[in-house]
């Protein structure tokens, strides 16, 4: 019990960087059609917006996977927040002091570096922590990440229709004050640091075992599954659907992200003795390419969005399963160098999936026309072109599932 209670405020401190997170990831799409509107913002230079954030994300991940070593958990995750709360006080100024779209670009640059810290460091924080219930605990760790992004949706749309969209860069400075403040919360709660042995796991060990590759490639899928609806489902409801934009972000991605924090928090309650992680991964890829496929040929609005946010279920279990799948079989190897990796995986998913369904979108209407109808279908079939990650999601799961759920390395 004093184990637990000493680590009471890491853990709260967690909780909120991957609020943090989920700010860094959510809020600009939330104001892709204000960019537009307002600064001529096409849709591939949206979908590039979501690119650079996670490869900017992914280059910090691949930097971070001896550094983290180097620097320890606790600089690393002060880094992460000043990062974060620096490039959204960007978002908010920089638009205005040079070019719109360079503006926003170095603002979404500099905050993704914050992105990129808090997925290396936060997941490893609490796997080092003690306790026995590792996938419980990493699942409910991201779960904070769906919650973090639903309040995004929530407050964002209710301010945004409060002060009106000329004052929307008032809302990023108001987000700017959750990692400014979590900082300080890293400066003093107790972690456990980076081992000695953890600091000298080579990469080759992972990328020689079958493994591991194939947990890369599922975080590469899992975090397109999850991102390529989430980071489209504002723009999907207003100009596909036609649905106003507030009960759009409300019943789209604010749904989506309810179900996915359902599904990691329910996950989180049942812990890894009662669910079997591969089939679990399996069900969900499975679910997520049904709600993707509903979504995208369902015309009636309501069921459409349904799909949309129901898919949050599918994707819930997808990276913290994982994570903990691929921990647990590392063993005490399990530190910096495990989790850079798997976190340069998934954020490379990340910019795949809304960068496929940008462009492909983006290609429709060059190919047929800018009319509001060609629009909309782009749209559709922007999104239909990334259900090709949880399908392949469910040939990778299979193949680990052959590999033996036994096998250690």
């Amino acid at each position: 019990m004093k184990k637990k209670s000493k680590y009471t405020a890491t853990l709260y401190a967690c909780y909120l960087g991957y609020i943090t997170q989920a700010i860094v990831v959510n809020l600009a799409p939330l104001f892709f059609v204000i960019f537009q509107n307002r600064f001529g913002v096409t849709y591939t230079e949206l979908a590039n917006l979501v690119l650079i954030t996670f490869v900017v994300q992914v280059v910090t991940d691949a930097a971070m996977i001896r550094l983290t070593g180097v620097f320890g958990y606790r600089r690393s995750a002060v880094a992460a927040h000043v990062f974060a709360a620096a490039g959204l006080a960007g978002l908010a100024v920089l638009p205005y002091m040079m070019p719109p779209y360079y503006g926003i670009l170095i603002s979404v640059m500099v905050y993704s570096v914050g992105g990129g810290l808090t997925e290396v460091v936060i997941s490893p924080i609490v796997d080092a922590l003690p306790g026995d219930a590792k996938a419980s605990a990493m699942s409910l760790l991201h779960s904070f990440y769906s919650w973090g992004q639903m309040l995004v949706v929530i407050l964002t749309t209710v301010i945004l229709a409060v002060i009106g969209d000329g004052n929307w860069r008032y809302i990023p400075l108001f987000w700017a004050l959750i990692p400014a403040f979590n900082l300080f919360n890293f400066m003093r709660v107790p972690i456990v640091e980076v081992s000695e042995e953890q600091k000298t796991a080579g990469i080759g060990t992972f990328l020689r075992s079958p493994i591991f590759l194939i947990a890369l490639l599922l975080m590469i899928c899992g975090g397109a599954s999850e991102l390529a609806m989430a980071q489209w489902a504002s723009l999907f409801a207003e100009r596909a659907l036609g649905v106003p934009k507030m009960l759009g972000d409300l019943l789209g991605p604010c749904l989506f992200a309810l179900c996915m924090g359902i599904g990691r928090t329910a996950y989180g309650i049942l812990g890894d003795t009662k669910v079997n992680i591969e089939k679990a991964l399996m069900a969900s890829a499975g679910l997520t390419v049904v709600c993707y496929l509903v979504t995208v040929f369902v015309s009636v609005p309501a069921v459409a969005l349904l799909g949309c946010a129901c898919s949050g279920f599918g994707v819930a279990l997808m990276w913290p399963g994982i994570l903990s799948y691929t921990s647990q079989k590392y063993n005490y190897k399990a530190g910096p160098v495990l989790f850079s990796l798997l976190a340069l995986g998934g954020d490379t998913g990340c910019s795949l999936g809304p960068w496929v369904a940008g462009l492909v979108s983006d290609l429709y209407i060059a190919a047929n026309g800018s009319a509001v109808s060609a629009e909309s279908q782009a749209i559709r079939f922007g999104i239909l072109a990334a259900v090709v990650f949880p399908l392949l999601m469910l040939a990778l799961v299979a193949i680990m599932r052959k590999l033996g759920s036994s096998r250690k390395i």
